[in-house]
């Protein structure tokens, strides 16, 4: 097995030596580094770290494949952001250009903008086209520093387009070098033939596409769009309920639009994560506490959209975790970039560094189902790291949001460079 030591590391971030899958509340605040750092990876796998004052050289000297200087760098586990949808046909400027003039959100959707938009751009592209267009955005996001990735179809919205999503997601995990969980998202609007008839189309969901999904094992996850203008409490329930017959965990979008009910009705089915929450009080605060559900706060798509945001100071004080990812997608949040996403966290907020890299890394990977084995700088982890441009400190990682501090990515212990990513 290959060897790699990262030597003269100016600060080893986000140290977690217990077995902890996620931190919470005031916990947050609170990040383990070590300054003046060694890492060892072997295979793709971090073997060992520590300060350089306890490193023997001169023992060692023989035993790397490669040995790396990281003099003047910081090191970060790579970030993993469990909440996308970046296989998508096209982009959508134009009703971006509908925002700036004054439409909402909903008064697009209902003439067939948004997510009906994507789903006929999902139906017209042949399936080798969509992966191409998904593999280079998997290029992208790598090279700002993400080493893991959920990813949800929704923009099929019938059997044979949500399957052609899937397929792309389940050749994207077969191909690149990130680790990638799939999430089956047919609830995440209604086709405009089943206007006027939702709960056909979710028998459509739960009759046919479930199982067809299922028996394919095409997806990790279920999702459902539980808000104001799509679907209710109890369709969500249904569909949730039929897709853990096939294995597919839950993870939600909740509560964006309103109090929906979607954060009650993701912790009665032990969802994963219920996503969104700009519109959480004190009921679905108290709720949350007595689960092991992640709360995923979305700030990209609130910023795009000109939303409320979701009251994350009020949420961390109560004691929960918080997670933060980009729901990278064509309509609400076109950027899957994580760096940006946390320099969101600190600006939008309020949330100190400590508590975004928390947000990014480890409760993330608690969301996307990986924390056991992503997430953190940890003995027998994988080897998901960033090795950073030269950096003052590591508070400088949500201070700047304009530039790209990741000079190296290593992702399964192997170092990423427009080699390994052909396509």
């Amino acid at each position: 097995m290959k060897k790699i030591l990262i030597k003269n590391i100016k600060e080893l971030i986000q140290v977690v030596d217990d077995n902890r899958l996620k931190t919470s509340g005031k916990s947050m605040a609170e990040l383990k580094t070590i300054p003046e750092a060694y890492l060892l990876i072997n295979g793709d796998k971090i073997a060992n770290y520590g300060s350089m004052v306890e490193y023997n050289a001169e023992t060692h000297a023989d035993d790397y494949d490669q040995i790396i200087d990281a003099s003047n760098r910081m090191v970060f586990p790579a970030f993993v952001d469990s909440h996308t949808h970046l296989v998508y046909a096209a982009s959508r400027e134009i009703e971006y250009i509908d925002k700036i003039k004054g439409l909402s959100y909903e008064e697009i959707a209902k003439r067939g903008g948004g997510i009906l938009n994507s789903a006929k751009r999902i139906a017209e592209i042949s399936e080798e086209q969509l992966f191409y267009q998904s593999f280079q955005r998997l290029k992208d996001i790598i090279a700002m520093g993400t080493g893991a990735v959920e990813i949800k179809s929704g923009y099929g919205l019938s059997l044979k387009s949500e399957i052609k999503m899937l397929k792309v997601i389940q050749r994207l995990k077969e191909e690149s070098p990130l680790t990638i969980k799939s999430t089956f998202l047919g609830a995440h609007a209604v086709p405009l033939e089943y206007r006027g008839r939702q709960e056909d189309y979710v028998k459509l969901v739960v009759e046919e596409m479930i199982p067809a999904v299922g028996e394919a094992k095409l997806a990790d996850y279920v999702d459902v769009f539980c808000d104001k203008g799509f679907f209710t409490v109890d369709q969500t329930a249904r569909i949730l309920s039929a897709a853990k017959a096939y294995g597919m965990i839950p993870k939600i979008h909740a509560n964006e639009l309103d109090y929906s009910g979607g954060i009650e009705v993701g912790v009665a089915n032990n969802a994963l994560s219920v996503d969104h929450l700009e519109y959480t009080g004190e009921k679905e605060i108290r709720n949350l506490l007595a689960s092991n559900t992640m709360p995923t706060l979305l700030p990209g798509a609130a910023f795009f959209l000109g939303m409320v945001y979701a009251p994350a100071r009020k949420m961390i004080s109560a004691g929960l975790p918080i997670a933060l990812a980009s729901d990278f997608n064509p309509g609400s949040s076109p950027s899957g970039n994580m760096q940006l996403i946390a320099a969101m966290g600190s600006i939008l907020f309020k949330m100190l560094p400590e508590e975004v890299i928390h947000a990014t890394t480890i409760n993330t990977a608690y969301a996307m189902g990986v924390s056991t084995m992503l997430g953190s700088i940890s003995k027998g982890k994988i080897a998901n790291i960033i090795i950073t441009k030269p950096m003052p400190t590591y508070h400088y990682w949500t201070y700047s949001y304009g530039d790209n501090k990741v000079e190296t990515m290593i992702l399964n212990g192997e170092i990423i460079d427009e080699r390994s990513l052909k396509r």
